[in-house]
């Protein structure tokens, strides 16, 4: 477990750091997301202060693939820690060292694998995928509360995909940007936008190798209004061409979003 997975050359590795790649989950309902903040807990500070425990004290740094949202669930998140270089440490005593000081919180590390001190969670990921997913019945959710959207008027899944396949390829997505965002550029990739349903419940199946800041959820909330038969997918066409937020729908609830994967050529984790 403790191989390092040469993605970059290594002339130029500190020699004072071992660099971990960390698959995790979460739940994100009383969290403020990735991203330390002053008004709550959030899962960086979680991981890092863990890592620093393990670490005897020692703090360890960490940068993740994606920050996801307050109330936003993960379930492949991926991170990478720099510890110090002169702790023995193997895939298994990462994941299970990590994993005891993170109790009581839900935040799990699933797996951990030692990479090249330059390689990046965040950017060397050559896709990110996420799932949406409403619940789509009349009475409210039991067991399902806080981790879904709950829409209670019947949904035209068929229009929704034909609405969804207009959006694939390369655009301006403008539109789904929110004002706070703060990439260089409104142009992504949508690799895949997808409705499936499995009973009662709608997954939006969503893969990009990035996405803008509350794209996924202002697409979702977008694509709801075709569901429920206010908008046509011609109008959805028309709101991307606007590159105009307000010419968009509304942001669907933080919730019902899942960052469930994070690709890599090669994958630090494959061989686990």
């Amino acid at each position: 477990m403790s191989e390092v997975y040469p993605w970059h050359a290594d002339s130029h590795a500190a020699e004072d750091r071992q660099r971990w790649a960390v698959k995790i989950e979460y739940d994100g309902r009383g969290l403020v997301g990735w991203q330390r903040q002053k008004n709550g807990l959030s899962v960086q500070e979680l991981l890092e202060d863990a890592a620093q425990r393990l670490a005897g004290g020692r703090k360890v740094p960490s940068i993740t693939a994606g920050r996801t949202d307050a109330r936003v669930h993960a379930t492949g998140q991926v991170a990478h820690l720099d510890f110090p270089a002169d702790m023995p440490l193997n895939g298994r005593s990462v994941r299970d060292g990590l994993g005891y000081h993170l109790k009581p919180h839900p935040v799990v590390v699933l797996a951990a694998a030692s990479v090249a001190p330059t390689w990046s969670a965040r950017f060397s990921a050559v896709r990110r995928r996420y799932r949406y997913r409403i619940l789509n019945r009349a009475s409210r959710p039991g067991l399902e509360a806080d981790r879904v959207w709950h829409v209670r008027h019947p949904l035209d899944v068929a229009a929704m995909n034909e609405a969804a396949r207009l959006l694939l390829g390369q655009h301006d997505f403008s539109t789904f940007r929110a004002a706070a965002c703060q990439a260089n550029s409104p142009i992504r990739t949508l690799d895949r936008l997808e409705l499936v349903c499995e009973g009662e419940l709608i997954h939006v199946e969503v893969e990009a190798r990035s996405f803008l800041h509350h794209q996924v959820r202002n697409l979702v909330g977008t694509l709801q209004l075709v569901g429920c038969g206010r908008w046509t997918p011609e109008q959805v066409k028309a709101a991307l061409e606007a590159r105009d937020r307000r010419a968009g729908g509304p942001t669907a609830p933080a919730e019902g979003l899942y960052l469930v994967g994070v690709d890599y050529d090669p994958d630090p984790f494959e061989r686990l």
